[in-house]
C-alpha cells in the first residue's frame, strides 16, 4: 500500500488555513500554551486584588476567604469557572449550615464526627460530588471558630464571603479576556481529525507493507485528544451561549470523531499481519488512490471545522467514484482468487469493507454538521 505522495503535498493547498494546525511546530504550541497561563495568572492576581478591596470596604474582618476563594474557583476556562464555583457555593451553604448548628451543642470531637458525616451525606443524595469535600472544610473551619465565639454571624461572614469571592472571579473571568472552552474545542477537535488522518496513514502503510514506526504513538496522541476533547466539552456545557447549533454540532463532530477511531482501532486489527500479502498488490492503483483521498478528506474535514464552515464542496475528492473504481477492480480479480490464500483474499475484503465504512462517516460528518448549524440557524431566525 503506497500513498501517492504528490495529492498529499497538495491536501494544504486546498485549505491554506490548515498550515496553522498541521504545520505548526512544538515550539508553536508551547508559547500559545504559556502565553494562555501568563494571561490567566494575570485574570487571577486582578480578580483577588479587587476581591481584597472589596472585602476590606465591606468591613469583612476575614476578607482572605474571598481571596482564596477567587483563587480556588478561576480557572482559565469561563465554563470550568462557572463549574468551580457552583460547586464550591454549594458546598460552602451546606458546610456552614450543619457546622453552625451542630457547634450549638458544644465543641466535641464526636460533634465534629457527625457534622462531617451529615454534610457529606446531603452532598452525596443530592449528586453533588464536587461540594462534598468543600463543605468538609467549611463545617472544621466554621467549628473551630466556633469555639471562641458562638455567634452566627461567623458562618454568615463566610458564606458572604466566599460568594463574593465567587462573583468576582466569574465577573472577570467573563469580561477579562474570556476563554471559551467551546471555541478551543473546536480548535481541538480540528486537530483530532487531522491526527485520526495521521493515524489512518499508519495504519495502511503496514497494509503489504512495512508497518509505521509512529503507529503506536499516533494512536496514543488520538486517544489522548479524545480525553482532552470530553472535557472540554464537559467544560463548554456550563458556558454561555456562543452561538447557534455550536455545542449540538461540536457534540456530533466529537460522535463521528469516536466513531471513526473505532473504524481505524477495526481497520488496524485486520491488516495486521499483512505486510507480504500478494493480493494486495493485486488493487492498485485503485485501492491507494482510495486511501490517498480518504486521507486527504481527514485534512479536508478538519479544515471545516477549523473555520467552522461545512458547506464547502469537496472539489476534486470524490469518495464515492473511488470505492466503485475499487469494488469494480475487486470483481475483476474475483476468478484470481485461488491463485492467493484465503487468509490474504479476506482480508483484501475486510479492509475494502473498513474503507468504505470510514469513508461513509467522512461523508456524513460534513454534510450532517453543515444541516444542523443551518436547522438551528433557521429555527432561530423564524422565533
Amino acid at each position: 500500500m503506497r500513498f501517492n505522495k504528490r495529492r498529499n503535498e497538495s491536501i494544504t493547498d486546498m485549505d491554506p488555513s490548515l498550515s496553522a494546525l498541521s504545520g505548526s511546530s512544538w515550539l508553536d504550541r508551547l508559547s500559545s500554551e504559556r502565553s494562555r497561563l501568563l494571561i490567566h495568572a494575570a485574570k487571577t492576581t486582578l480578580a483577588a486584588t479587587i476581591a481584597w478591596f472589596v472585602a476590606q470596604a465591606l468591613g469583612l474582618n476575614d476578607g482572605y476567604w474571598a481571596v482564596i476563594t477567587v483563587i480556588i474557583v478561576l480557572q482559565s476556562y469561563v465554563g470550568s469557572t462557572v463549574t468551580a464555583s457552583r460547586d464550591r457555593a454549594i458546598g460552602t451553604l451546606i458546610g456552614a449550615v450543619f457546622g453552625f448548628t451542630f457547634s450549638l451543642y458544644s465543641v466535641q470531637p464526636w460533634n465534629f464526627l457527625l457534622a462531617l458525616t451529615a454534610s457529606t451525606v446531603v452532598c452525596v443524595l443530592l449528586g453533588l460530588k464536587g461540594s462534598t469535600r468543600l463543605a468538609g472544610v467549611t463545617v472544621v473551619i466554621i467549628m473551630i471558630q466556633q469555639k471562641h465565639a458562638m455567634d452566627y454571624t461567623i458562618a454568615l461572614h463566610r458564606v458572604i464571603e466566599v460568594l463574593l469571592g465567587i462573583a468576582i472571579a466569574l465577573a472577570v473571568s467573563t469580561l477579562v479576556l474570556p476563554e471559551r472552552a467551546r471555541i478551543r474545542l473546536r480548535e481541538s477537535l480540528a486537530e483530532e481529525f487531522l491526527q485520526l488522518g495521521a493515524f489512518f496513514e499508519a495504519v495502511l502503510k503496514g497494509f503489504s507493507g512495512t508497518p509505521d514506526e509512529r503507529l503506536n504513538d499516533l494512536r496514543t496522541q488520538c486517544d489522548n485528544r479524545r480525553r482532552t476533547n470530553n472535557q472540554l466539552m464537559d467544560t463548554a456545557r456550563n458556558e454561555p451561549s456562543g452561538g447557534v447549533g455550536i455545542l449540538e454540532a461540536s457534540g456530533m463532530l466529537s460522535q463521528f470523531a469516536r466513531s471513526l477511531r473505532d473504524a481505524l482501532a477495526a481497520l488496524e486489527l485486520s491488516v495486521r499481519n499483512s505486510n507480504n500479502d500478494q493480493f494486495a498488490q493485486q488493487l492498485e492503483p485503485e485501492l491507494g488512490k482510495l486511501a490517498t483521498d480518504i486521507h486527504a478528506t481527514f485534512h479536508f474535514v478538519a479544515g471545516c471545522i477549523h473555520r467552522w464552515k461545512f458547506n464547502v464542496p469537496l472539489g476534486k475528492l470524490s469518495l464515492a467514484a473511488d470505492i466503485a473504481a475499487l469494488e469494480q477492480k475487486m470483481d475483476s480479480l474475483r476468478h484470481m482468487g485461488t491463485s492467493f490464500s484465503q487468509e490474504e483474499v479476506l482480508r483484501a475484503y475486510a479492509v475494502q469493507l473498513h474503507l468504505k465504512q470510514i469513508a461513509r462517516i467522512l461523508r456524513t460528518v460534513r454534510t450532517e454538521t453543515g444541516r444542523t448549524l443551518e436547522e438551528r440557524k433557521m429555527q432561530e431566525e423564524s422565533a
